[in-house]
């Protein structure tokens, strides 16, 4: 293999050794051509002393192949068509064929001192390794032999990744400064294909499994730099179909691990195909590749004959993560008297990402500073807002693929609920507020992981405000919220409930958002006898969803129509159970008296009479908003006329009646 380290004297002598090798071979072909020109002793150029440490390329090819004397020689008189221009016209005059200017078995035959026809074989090195191309004939021995790139390139010295592996678009593994849980894992990555050489076994592939990419990549980058070993990452999802073609890759990246001691790190985190024959040509790659690879999915992949390591990648911990923050701020930390300790309790990021928003804030920090330069000391809620918000919007991509964000800008005087729901809920803000407090510095984390994710239910008819407390949370405690319809999750086959759901949770992990899970009803009945495998499975699903929520470092929320519906041993493992009631006449007034923007012109807007109708809050603000567009087309403020008729319209909606009762004296 070519060592990074080789210096400049030893470019300049493998040059000269190669060009002199090709000197000797001009000659035997001369004597071929002319039988009594004269033919030099091979001198010893092997002895040059940038080669004591590392030997020629040529030579180390044909120690790493195993090549012959003969195969030897091919690749020289092959080698000379790259970099001698004359040397077509040299071998046709040698095999006496004016039209075939190029090298062939047949005049490697007759000019060898020790020819060998095995060489020839599909399975000699030649061959096997795709060191020597052969085109088109009409007897192998007449086919035009031609070295592979590569091959011209290493012997050169030079070492580019394969052309048709940059194809796929290969990048290499970027090492980066690991915390100590996750170097440990890069030892061990690295101690286990040690002891697999010691033994003289086949190098087991290794798997890493979790949800954070970076982080597995940052890993196996570091277990290849123990190693001395380079690694570079291909997406499972841009590894061709065809068989043929995989053999081929599969062959090309064995001959970059011997040239090179190249690694591949294969991701399938984002395998977009469910195809089988994807997943058959995934695992006959593992199985077949004769080299090292690591492996990057989310889940473990099903087990192959190949012996097979898998380790399972957690984010960092959170006192991991308490010091990455501090190193990637430097300066700034004291200024943030404790705020990194909140950041760590709501947001579960990856060293790469930290590194990322830090170096964002530091930005969009001192340019403010550099504004305002007159004004300093900065007032400090400015850089933690900057990191808040950071933190958010690194968070959000993989969740916005799987659920609707709604916008929280709703408020605690928005909420018209009894005294003891909204207490509750100032509870469940309360909770959210100081996890880190309770759960690291009073030690309730280091009781065990278990029950420590605030779930809560809402439960209430359509419209009693439940998507609006979340929002009420979201704004409060300036978190996003997800909404989740359940109906959409839930799947008739087996299994894909629980993949739909853990994609939602391993997504929204990292982003310590509210997830609002509605339609839970979908989901959650009470719990039947088990009959047949789809009511044993339809039970798995609900204890995944209990599990997943039990672990979540955020909120999650779910929603009903129907409390009374649900199990109470599912209800016994939630943490808050808010009931949303159906708003009477004084808390239907009191919605009507907030529904409308201090903005909105309004008119002679009697509210205890608006609230004798008999809907929820939500109908209440669909009829506040349509009588507004009803007005503002008419140029007028909102009145009691622009009401009735929204009323009306939402009426036919709902298809109920509405009675007299309900707008009496509302139009003079």
């Amino acid at each position: 293999m070519l060592s990074h380290a080789v210096t400049e004297d030893w470019y300049t002598a493998n040059h000269r050794y190669l060009i002199d090798l090709l000197s000797q071979t001009r000659r035997v072909l001369e004597r071929r051509i002319e039988p009594k020109a004269d033919v030099e002793q091979e001198k010893q150029l092997a002895h040059h002393p940038a080669f004591e440490t590392t030997p020629p390329a040529l030579e180390q090819l044909c120690q790493i192949f195993g090549l012959s004397s003969f195969e030897r020689e091919i690749i020289l008189l092959c080698a000379g068509m790259e970099l001698d221009s004359s040397w077509g016209k040299l071998c046709a005059e040698a095999q006496n064929q004016p039209q075939s200017e190029y090298p062939t078995f047949s005049l490697a035959l007759s000019i060898s001192s020790s020819p060998y026809w095995g060489a020839l074989t599909q399975d000699a090195p030649l061959r096997r390794w795709r060191l020597v191309e052969m085109g088109a004939g009409n007897a192998l021995t007449m086919c035009p032999l031609r070295l592979d790139e590569q091959i011209v390139h290493y012997l050169a010295g030079l070492q580019p990744l394969d052309e048709r592996w940059q194809q796929l678009g290969v990048s290499p593994l970027q090492t980066e400064n690991l915390v100590t849980s996750h170097h440990a894992l890069a030892e061990q990555m690295a101690n286990c294909w040690v002891q697999a050489s010691q033994e003289n076994r086949v190098l087991p592939v290794l798997q890493l499994c979790g949800i954070e990419t970076a982080s597995k990549k940052a890993i196996a980058a570091t277990a290849c730099h123990l190693l001395g070993l380079t690694g570079y990452t291909v997406s499972a999802n841009t590894l061709p179909n065809d068989i043929n073609q995989l053999h081929l890759l599969r062959c090309l990246w064995e001959r970059e691990w011997r040239l090179h001691r190249r690694v591949i790190f294969l991701d399938c985190d984002r395998l977009e195909s469910q195809d089988s024959s994807k997943e058959h040509n995934i695992t006959q790659l593992l199985d077949s590749l004769q080299a090292p690879i690591i492996v990057c999915c989310l889940e473990r992949r099903r087990l192959i004959q190949r012996s097979l390591l898998t380790l399972e990648v957690q984010h960092p911990t959170p006192a991991e993560q308490r010091q990455v923050w501090q190193t990637a701020l430097g300066e700034l930390t004291p200024t943030l008297n404790g705020q990194i300790g909140n950041l760590v309790s709501h947001f579960n990021l990856s060293t790469s990402t930290i590194h990322i928003v830090c170096t964002e804030v530091r930005g969009k920090w001192e340019a403010l500073s550099t504004q305002h330069a007159a004004q300093l000391p900065l007032p400090l809620t400015a850089l933690s807002t900057f990191l808040w918000n950071a933190c958010r919007t690194q968070a959000r991509p993989r969740l916005d693929e799987l659920a609707q964000r709604i916008a929280a800008t709703a408020e605690w005087e928005d909420l018209v609920l009894p005294p003891n729901e909204l207490s509750v809920l100032q509870d469940v803000a309360a909770h959210l507020r100081q996890r880190s407090k309770v759960y690291e510095q009073w030690g309730f984390a280091a009781k065990g992981q278990r029950g420590l994710g605030i779930s809560a239910l809402f439960a209430g008819a359509s419209g009693t405000g439940k998507t609006l407390a979340a929002e009420v949370l979201g704004n409060a405690l300036n978190l996003d919220v997800y909404r989740i319809d359940l109906s959409a999750v839930v799947s008739k086959y087996i299994g894909e409930t629980e993949k739909n759901l853990r994609r939602v949770f391993d997504a929204a992990e990292g982003g310590g958002v509210i997830l609002l899970f509605d339609e839970a009803d979908a989901l959650f009945g009470k719990r039947t006898e088990v009959k047949d495998s789809h009511d044993r499975h339809a039970n798995i699903e609900v204890s995944y969803l209990l599990q997943r929520m039990e672990a979540y470092r955020g909120l999650a929320i779910l929603t009903t129509n129907l409390k009374a519906s649900l199990d109470q041993a599912f209800l016994r493992r939630i943490r808050f159970i808010v009931q949303f009631p159906f708003p009477d006449a004084k808390q239907r007034a009191e919605i009507w008296r907030r529904v409308y923007p201090s903005q909105t012109p309004t008119a002679d807007l009697d509210f205890e009479k608006l609230a004798k109708l008999s809907v929820a809050g939500g109908n209440i603000r669909n009829i506040a908003l349509n009588a507004a567009f009803v007005a503002a087309d008419s140029d007028e403020p909102v009145g009691m006329k622009h009401l009735l008729q929204a009323a009306k319209s939402e009426y036919i909606k709902m298809e109920r009646p509405l009675t007299d009762v309900e707008v009496k004296g509302w139009i003079l």
